[in-house]
């Protein structure tokens, strides 16, 4: 395998490829793309209607429409949920390229507008971040961009992204080729779609109230603002906005018909529940299989939960840090613990080094979101970040080269993981969200049936009833 750079550029296609990829539909459990005809109702009164028979469909947004959720015979005029929230208020944000008509600027300060509509009538923040991963990860693209939905150039899909609790939760793409302006009917207003995509971040649906920002179809509306439906979906999931300091404080016990469903911060005494998280890492040491999550640790043993457990992290390894990015096991028994631009060794639970820098190890980018033991003598290393993974030498403690593969080579596994560990049969799992992916070390792919979920295989939690994502 060639080894390759960073560097991503976008593709060139032919007038061949490009009139075959515009007409391309596909369906997926997870993400937002463009449905069928048949699926798609017309667009609401305060929407822009669509062309006439055989002609171009409005602008909209790429997320599938739920099960009837537009049809003639369940227009009720409410919100929609996607079956998923984020387990916190404080989400960071980045993104990664920018289109060309726009200055960074520009683009930094719409993004800011666009998550300012849902921060100012919830308890949600957003803070901008510019290296490592983000909750919520930007990206102008185009066409075949490595998630399955490839966009259709200018007009038609405008842009996609993926539900809280789904495998790329925090994504968000638009479609480079469009013409993104801000306030200007001239192009594609770029506040706009993304208010829009970020109410599907944050796990709303398409909704078929009038006039509201969540309707699947793009009119130009400058600025835009929140309906009352977007406003109630929105609260339902995460409550309203805290009290200023200087306010009163609030009279104790829920308001009658008032919706008070915000999240409370965690307990520090109460350990997350495994079958509703999301685990930081994961790695097998002393031939047992541990999970890391906010500080605490889970234990298995031939499958099973230890009795104790989770328990805080700290218990074993003294000084560790809080949340843990990525573990292992290396060949000689030293147990490698990662956080941001930050690693960390111990022998048995004694600390051997640490906090050293990530550079020492020749690793110039932070933080890393997985680290795999590979093979049967622990002999093989390989971290992965952001849809790159290094091949990594204990022995010598560096990279055997500063510039990446693409993780593409791992068939099948997901190209950002969230964590990842070998069994004792030499299978590989990658974690990313609550699903995982097994991937056959004789095949050198992932097995047919994945992903599944990690809480009902691993701690034996109920299988979530079907929901639409």
């Amino acid at each position: 395998m060639r080894s390759r750079g960073l560097t991503c550029p976008l593709p060139i296609l032919s007038p061949a490829q490009d009139t075959h990829r515009r007409h391309l539909v596909r369906r997926g459990p997870e993400a937002w793309h463009e449905a069928p005809p048949s699926s798609l109702a017309p667009a609401p009164a305060a929407q822009e209607a669509p062309g006439p028979a055989g002609g171009p469909r409005p602008p909209r947004c790429g997320v599938p429409d739920p099960p009837d959720g537009l049809n003639a015979r369940n227009r009720q005029k409410r919100f929609v949920l996607s079956g998923g929230r984020w387990e916190k208020t404080d989400l960071t944000y980045r993104i990664l390229r920018y289109p060309w008509q726009l200055v960074r600027e520009q683009v930094q300060r719409t993004m800011a507008e666009a998550l300012k509509l849902w921060s100012e009538v919830t308890p949600l923040t957003f803070t901008e971040v510019y290296e490592g991963h983000a909750d919520i990860m930007i990206d102008f693209t185009r066409y075949w961009h490595g998630d399955d939905l490839p966009f259709d150039g200018p007009g038609g899909v405008l842009a996609h992204a993926f539900f809280p609790k789904t495998n790329r939760e925090g994504d968000v793409h638009f479609d480079y080729d469009e013409t993104w302006t801000i306030g200007d009917n001239q192009g594609t207003d770029l506040l706009l779609v993304a208010a829009h995509e970020f109410g599907h971040i944050l796990g709303l649906q398409h909704t078929t109230a009038a006039k509201a920002l969540m309707a699947p179809f793009y009119t130009f509306g400058y600025p835009p603002s929140l309906s009352p439906d977007d406003r109630r979906g929105i609260q339902h999931l995460y409550g309203r906005p805290r009290p200023a300091p200087s306010s009163r404080p609030p009279t104790l016990g829920p308001q009658a018909g008032v919706d008070t469903n915000e999240i409370a911060p965690l307990e520090p005494e109460a350990p997350p529940d495994a079958c509703e998280v999301s685990f930081d890492a994961a790695a097998t040491i002393r031939g047992e299989l541990f999970f890391f999550k906010a500080g605490y640790v889970w234990r298995l043993r031939g499958g099973q939960l230890q009795p104790g457990y989770p328990a805080l992290a700290s218990r074993h390894w003294r000084g560790l840090p809080n949340p843990v990015d990525a573990a292992f096991e290396d060949a000689q028994g030293h147990i490698w613990f990662f956080q941001g631009a930050q690693y960390w060794m111990y022998d048995g639970e004694k600390p051997v080094v640490g906090p050293a820098p990530l550079s020492e190890l020749g690793l110039l980018w932070s933080p890393v979101h997985a680290a795999l033991v590979w093979g049967s003598g622990k002999n093989k290393i390989y971290f992965f970040r952001n849809g790159y993974y290094w091949r990594f030498h204990s022995g010598t403690r560096r990279v055997n080269n500063q510039v990446p593969r693409r993780a593409t080579d791992w068939r099948g596994v997901p190209s950002e993981v969230d964590a990842a560990f070998q069994d004792a049969d030499g299978y590989a799992y990658f974690l990313r969200g609550r699903l995982y992916w097994k991937f056959d070390p004789v095949k050198v792919k992932v097995l047919e049936g994945f992903p599944r979920r990690v809480g009902p295989d691993f701690f034996g939690c109920a299988e979530p009833a079907n929901t639409f994502h």
